[in-house]
């Protein structure tokens, strides 16, 4: 079983997209027009792709060059390496502010005044995530345990608000409605294990121990997970939308 390191590529390659449905949700409550975006935290441009199908123009930013390296490329997104809390744009540029799994990591004062100096009046704001991995009955104990157990003294004390379902984080905008959605797909083991690879615990616990625990988590599930078979994986997508006002 082969594991992978790079962090840009295993992103762009592993990490979970948001569905089709979330967006088109979101659309509903942005003007009709050009709509200028600005997605924050990118990584390797999984919301930003979505964005380019109906805004006109996007700006996704990271702090990442290595995730910023394997980005997904259109024609109507710019990348730019920079912060959150340093947005380099003008002031009142944005109909359309995103952040996709990444918030948690942020100076929130400071990233929220940020937001409100680059919005257009009325603009919208939408924080998206997801949650923990759901498996079949069989593999979810064992992943569970490696998250809970073996990785437990490796996370960061952010992830408390990925396991709230983002509840805990303050939102300073008037809070929109908003239905509940999941990402689903069948995964091979090599999936998995990919995903699983760009857990920010199992980066920590590698420089600590100079160790992969996932060599030996592997081969406990080769016993389970037929090497070419596909499981049924789910997340559950963490939302906070809101009107900048």
């Amino acid at each position: 079983m082969t594991l992978r390191f790079d962090e840009g590529k295993c992103y762009a390659e592993f990490r979970p997209n948001y569905p089709d449905a979330f967006f088109n949700a979101l659309r509903q409550h942005l003007p009709i027009g050009d709509i200028r975006a600005l997605d924050v935290g990118t990584g390797t441009g999984q919301v930003a792709e979505k964005l380019a199908s109906f805004c006109t123009s996007i700006d996704a930013i990271d702090i990442s060059p290595s995730q910023l390296e394997h980005a997904i490329r259109k024609p109507n997104i710019r990348y730019h390496l920079a912060s959150a809390e340093q947005l380099p744009f003008e002031s009142a540029s944005f109909d359309l502010i995103t952040v996709g799994q990444a918030v948690h990591w942020f100076q929130f004062d400071q990233f929220y005044a940020e937001v409100r100096r680059v919005s257009k009046p009325t603009a919208v704001i939408a924080i998206v995530g997801y949650g923990n991995i759901i498996l079949t009955e069989m593999i979810m104990p064992i992943i569970s345990h490696f998250y809970s157990e073996v990785l437990r003294d490796y996370w960061d004390k952010e992830r408390r608000h990925i396991d709230s379902a983002y509840t805990t984080i303050p939102f300073p905008f008037e809070e929109i409605a908003f239905p509940a959605f999941s990402i689903s797909s069948f995964w091979t083991l090599d999936q998995l294990l990919g995903y699983l690879s760009t857990w920010s615990a199992l980066k920590r616990y590698r420089q600590v121990h100079s160790s992969n625990p996932l060599e030996f988590l592997s081969e406990h599930l080769l016993s389970l997970w037929p090497i070419n078979e596909r499981f049924q994986v789910s997340f559950p997508v963490l939302t906070r939308i809101g009107r900048i006002i």
